[in-house]
């Protein structure tokens, strides 16, 4: 093993992923602007799995360039719907709006992850699960909220697959790591190459 391990991201489901596989690292908040980079992307064209990546390896470009000596895991995930993408809800409001335009449809969540070092991204996912959303009623949508705001408001998609929010669906395609926000196999996989895990 050399240097230090970095997530860059203060995600509690990505951290909790690591922690359960008992991977050592030190988790670091990239901060960029990524609403700025979606909406970039989006007006270019670019589709989820191409904005998903792109965001992944900014984060991890911003510590890696600050941390020459570290290798750093960059991560992000992006649900859209009939080819809408929406952002992480702003209130409760956004939430109970964004669970609406979920109602009966097909979640398409997105998920990336990038490792850098030396300023360079040196390997990447992208990982795709497709959610088949319950018709879901008004008094559901409230209910749900009571419980689960603000604990969500952090969550591109409403929901911790982990809770409450596995009532919102009623059939899960794909990895269930990428549902958590981060295709965890792969990246456990290189970093045993890499040798930040026993082999």
């Amino acid at each position: 093993m050399s240097g230090t391990l970095i997530l860059a991201s203060q995600s509690f489901s990505r951290r909790a992923m690591l922690d359960a596989a008992g991977v050592s690292y030190v988790a670091r908040p990239a901060h960029v602007d990524e609403g700025a980079v979606k909406q970039a992307l989006l007006d270019e064209g670019q589709p989820p799995r191409a904005i998903a990546d792109a965001l992944a390896e900014l984060k991890a470009l911003k510590i890696a360039q600050a941390e020459p000596d570290a290798l750093v895991i960059g991560s992000d995930s992006v649900v859209s719907v009939a080819g809408q993408l929406f952002d992480k809800p702003v209130d409760r409001d956004n939430a109970a709006e964004h669970l609406r335009a979920f109602s009966g449809q097909t979640m398409l969540l997105t998920s990336a992850v990038v490792l850098a070092r030396d300023g360079q991204a040196i390997w990447r996912h992208v990982g795709e699960a497709r959610l088949d959303v319950w018709p879901l009623s008004e008094d559901f949508i409230e209910t749900y909220l009571d419980a689960e705001w603000p604990a969500i408001s952090g969550c591109v998609g409403c929901f911790r697959i982990e809770g409450p929010g596995v009532q919102l669906f009623s059939a899960l395609h794909g990895d269930y790591f990428t549902i958590l926000g981060m295709p965890l196999l792969p990246l456990l996989g290189q970093l045993r190459t890499l040798g930040h895990l026993l082999a």
